[in-house]
């Protein structure tokens, strides 16, 4: 079941998982009691600006301006959100 993400949801990282940058990767992940999640470009930008207080708009409007010359950013940013939040790594504030 896909759960339709808004603009003025606002996500934290789920409950046992942390998101941090290794440096042994170089590269953010996630981490989880069942493993680690290499995160790609990207999905490393989305979930750096997940902090449990910025709603999604406004994730997607400072995206659009760090990366002005991505082309339909704010889809692949719902994609994320939405594999995301399916894989538990975020959870709904």
């Amino acid at each position: 079941m896909t759960t339709q993400i808004q603009l003025s949801d606002v996500f934290s990282i789920g409950l046992h998982h942390r998101f941090q940058w290794e440096d042994a990767q170089q590269n953010y992940v996630i981490l989880f009691p069942e493993g680690m999640v290499k995160l790609h470009g990207s999905a490393g930008e989305i979930l750096k600006r997940i902090d449990g207080k910025v709603s999604v708009g406004e994730i997607v409007e400072d995206l659009k301006t760090t990366f002005p010359d991505a082309e339909d950013i704010e889809s692949d940013i719902m994609g994320m959100l939405e594999l995301a939040l399916s894989k538990g790594w975020l959870r709904k504030v």
